[in-house]
């Protein structure tokens, strides 16, 4: 007799062990099939063995005796193993149903593809099995949106381990769990089985990712007081639209429905809704499992005001109705939860700043459901006065202890002191070596008057090489170089060297910064630069270079602390500029004199093709200066600060020795301020003023010369293009019938700059999804008001419509210049005569005629220019990218605006 499970028959077996080797549907899943993946070669599917024939014996009535039992088919395991997992031995009495759970106990170990019984008939049993194959790989395929190296940790089925179908069913199950996360609902996995030679199989996870499942609706039941959109606008899960396409809140977490539970009723509690309450929720998927759909069921209940507000207070330092100062609601307002929540933070940090560091604030809420009031009374536990037992700093694998340490405003045995604590946090945050979100945390020491500050960090790459390339609407091509390392050896130190090029500019510096030099709170550093400036004008809507200034130089600065937020900074400073322009376009040997060549024939700056004010700029000027800075900050990031403040307010005396003589004075202030949650408002406001101490004054010449002066523009100025307002002269040629062109797109444009300037611009940051905020954009709207002015008028020119007649004679072996004369009878003749002699015979010179122009002198006003505008702030690949869309509301004649500028990298 033959016995298999759930069968009493030979065909019947064949065809079972087939079904599960082959076409056993996994977990609910397709079931498998026989294919070969795409990647490895063509596998070709193993037969099911025929077991040998067996002769029919009648069946088995009644109870028989055990008399052996053998093993057959077995490769792997050893009889012993196989005989191991059935409940039978010899000498043993058997029955039907003892065989049938032997086979069922085969089959459960998964061991095994194939597993029957023979000899029922005589005692003599023989086990037959068929092993399950051994795994030979693994394979995914479809899997696009989820790396490969995301889907394997996540399989527990290996190499060279024997094939179950419970394991490829936890993996499958695994699988989807992970897309699930990933927030793709419809994602479905299809497990395949390619059988090869040996016994070996090879499995294939054919990988359906399907659609990202967002939420297609979010649906509020039960409101009234609130719109629908209203409560959304609270929620962290948005419902798609075009307005959220770079928003990941679209996209369906169960997490999210719990946290945008909590969220809606906060907002109630805020309003005054005490009795608030989510009555449901439910997440429904949409029948092509694409999208959800969220329903709300919520009551609101009524509405309170506060009743009577007292403060109750156990510390002995802390008078209760001192601190009743600290509640900024009064009663009769309506009820606010997180007014409440604000005033038990500011009760305890008072009390930390008086050294309670563990002060404990607990509101007691009266509530009369009669009158619709909420009674709280603040009631603070008796607590000691803590003192700091230790500091505990973890994490800093890189930075160096001590590094960390010298940012604390406290030290081992001081009071605690709750303020410092958080300026403590807030000076770390600001060194920029570790991730943000750092806190400072206070736990319980030896003793009830003893706490712990540990800090736990996480450092971040503080080193960066930088190479990046762009297009800039002020500079055109730009490419840039750098490398910094912020935090050299882990020392706090830094080292940077930069290189950029652009048509309007180029520079290359090394600096170095030691923030604390030999352990005391003292900065020292210095740099040393190569600049070269090409300035330019617009003619004929085109830029044209004007003069060139090439800088060498370097600069020492020390700086130290004078309180916890003022701090003095000093400086010496030692450079020289080269300014010239280009000899072929500004120079001749013209002399205004004589209206002749120069009589040594050397060639300079003429007026009439460069202008005055160009020509009084050339030269080589060294400048040695040294200056000071007083410094007030205490923001709270010095990278992209949200509140505090900073001032500063620098001098610089250029006189120690040099050739240029003056005092520049500047002040600038920074407020920053979160009016709302996310919005970040800052105030900025500038000026500054140079004064010359030179003694003799050139009439017609500013004592200022034109490198040292300020100019505003792009990019501090949106709405205008670079120098785009203040004094400055136009140049307007005259047409061929006489008259003055004074379109201004034909004009030659130079900017001259100012001795005094002044600048302010507000600036509200708004806040965007959590996606773009990941992508590092920050848009923000503007206003900027300011103006540059006060330098002497230049000497302007007006040659006339005629314009003015030039030659360039040539010169022969003995001095005597040649010049190409007219006859009386109009014929061309060379003649040699003396240098510095005009044609004989009052013949004209043949030579050439400067178109006639006319210059006026524009802008020179401390009038206010002013412009509203749009920007975004982009943290590209390419390094910080601004984009500005502003218009100018007040302008001047001469200004210059400019709609539309965009920036890519940092500007010099």
């Amino acid at each position: 007799m033959i016995f298999s499970y759930k069968t009493g028959g030979f065909r019947h077996r064949q065809r079972l062990a087939a079904m599960l080797l082959i076409g056993t549907t996994l977990g609910g899943l397709p079931a498998e099939s026989i294919a070969a993946p795409k990647k490895p070669a063509k596998a070709e599917a193993v037969p099911v063995p025929a077991p040998a024939d067996v002769p029919p014996t009648p069946s088995v009535t009644g109870n028989g005796i055990v008399r052996s039992i053998s093993v057959q088919g077995a490769q792997r395991l050893e009889p012993d193993t196989v005989r191991s997992y059935i409940k039978l031995a010899p000498g043993q009495p058997y029955t039907r149903e003892q065989l049938d759970q032997a086979i069922k106990d085969l089959y459960g170990s998964e061991l095994f593809a194939d597993a029957f019984i023979s000899g029922a008939d005589t005692g003599d049993l023989v086990i037959h099995v068929r092993e399950n194959p051994v795994v030979n790989r693994i394979v995914l395929e479809g899997n696009k949106r989820v790396k490969e190296d995301k889907i394997r940790p996540e399989i527990k089925l290996a190499p060279r381990q024997i094939f179950t179908r419970s394991k490829v069913r936890a993996d499958v199950a695994r699988i989807i769990e992970l897309y699930r996360r990933q927030g793709r609902f419809a994602a479905n996995v299809d497990p395949k089985m390619v059988l090869l030679d040996q016994n070996r199989v090879d499995i294939v996870f054919e990988i359906h990712e399907g659609a990202k499942s967002r939420v297609r609706k979010i649906n509020i039941i039960g409101n009234e007081h609130f719109s629908d959109g209203r409560l959304r606008s609270e929620m962290a899960t948005k419902q798609t639209g075009i307005t959220k396409i770079f928003s990941s809140g679209t996209s369906y977490d169960p997490d999210r429905l719990a946290y945008d539970q909590q969220k809606m009723r906060q907002f109630y509690l805020t309003n005054g809704y005490a009795d608030f309450h989510v009555v449901s929720a439910v997440a429904e998927l949409t029948p092509d499992k694409r999208d959800f759909i969220i329903t709300y069921v919520v009551e609101e209940g009524k509405r309170y005001h506060f009743g009577d507000l007292n403060v109750d207070s156990q510390i002995r330092d802390l008078k209760s109705d001192r601190l009743k100062y600290l509640i900024h609601f009064k009663k009769g307002d309506w009820y606010n939860a997180k007014a409440v929540e604000d005033t038990v933070d500011t009760m305890n940090e008072t009390a930390g700043l008086l050294g309670y560091a563990f002060a404990d604030t607990r509101p007691n809420f009266q509530r009369d459901k009669e009158t619709l009031t909420m009674s709280v009374t603040f009631q603070i536990a008796d607590a000691p006065r803590v003192y700091v037992e230790r500091i505990d700093i973890n994490g800093n694998t890189i930075t160096r202890d001590k590094v960390v340490r010298r940012e604390f405003r406290l030290a081992e045995g001081d009071a605690f002191n709750g303020f410092r604590v958080k300026r403590s946090r807030d000076r770390i945050q600001s060194l920029g070596y570790f991730q943000d979100k750092l806190e400072v945390e206070q736990k319980p020491g030896s003793a009830p008057d003893r706490v712990i500050l540990e800090t736990n960090l996480e450092e971040k790459p503080t080193g960066q090489l930088q190479v990046s390339a762009g297009y800039s609407s002020l500079e055109k091509f730009i490419l840039s170089g750098s490398i910094t390392q912020s935090n050299f050896m882990g020392k706090g130190q830094e080292v940077r060297t930069s290189a950029d090029y652009s048509i309007y500019s180029k520079s290359v510096s090394v600096g170095f910064t030691e923030p604390y030099l030999f352990d005391r709170s003292i900065a020292v550093g210095g740099d040393i630069f190569r600049r070269e400036l090409n300035s330019f004008n617009y003619t004929d809507e085109s830029r044209k270079s004007t003069y060139d200034q090439t800088t060498v130089g370097f600069q020492i600065r020390a700086g130290l602390p004078l309180t916890e937020f003022w701090s003095l900074a000093l400086r010496y400073g030692l450079s020289q500029d080269k300014i010239g322009l280009d000899k072929s376009t500004y120079y001749s040997d013209y002399d205004p004199a004589t209206g002749l060549e120069n009589p040594t024939g050397a060639l300079a700056c003429d007026p009439l093709l460069a202008g005055r004010y160009l020509c009084d700029a050339i030269g080589n000027r060294t400048t040695s200066s040294v200056g000071y800075s007083l410094v007030y900050d205490n923001l709270n990031d010095r990278r992209h600060p949200s509140s505090g403040r900073k001032f500063v307010f620098s001098q610089d005396f250029a006189g120690l020795g040099g050739s240029v003589r003056y005092i520049r004075t500047k002040a600038e202030g920074h407020q920053y301020y979160q009016p709302l949650k996310g919005f970040i408002l800052s105030l900025n406001g500038e000026g500054g003023y140079i004064k010359t101490l030179e003694k003799q004054r050139v009439p017609g010449e500013d004592p200022v010369r034109l490198t040292d002066r300020w100019y505003l523009g792009q990019p501090d100025f949106s709405g205008f293009d670079i120098r785009g307002i203040g004094p400055r002269v136009l140049r307007y040629s005259y047409n061929s019938d006489g008259t003055l062109d004074t379109d201004r797109k034909n004009a030659s444009d130079d900017a001259l700059g100012g001795r005094a300037y002044y600048l302010f611009k507000a600036e509200l940051e708004l806040p965007l999804g959590n996606g773009a905020r990941e992508l590092g954009l920050r848009p923000s709207i503007f206003a900027i008001a300011g103006s540059v002015f006060g330098i002497d008028q230049p000497i302007l020119q007006n040659i006339g419509s005629g314009g003015q007649f030039r030659e360039t004679p040539t010169t022969d072996a003995s001095g005597n210049v040649v010049r190409t004369c007219y006859d009386p009878a109009g014929t061309l003749a060379s003649v040699t005569v003396p240098r510095n002699t005009a044609c004989p015979g009052g013949l004209s010179v043949y030579g050439q005629t400067i178109p006639g122009f006319q210059e006026f002198f524009y802008g020179n006003t401390w009038k206010p220019r002013i412009s509203v505008g749009f920007g975004i702030n982009w943290n590209s690949p390419f390094g910080p990218f601004r984009i500005d869309i502003a218009k100018a509301l007040v302008k001047y004649k001469g200004d210059d605006p400019k709609l539309f500028t965009f920036n890519v990298g940092t500007q010099f």
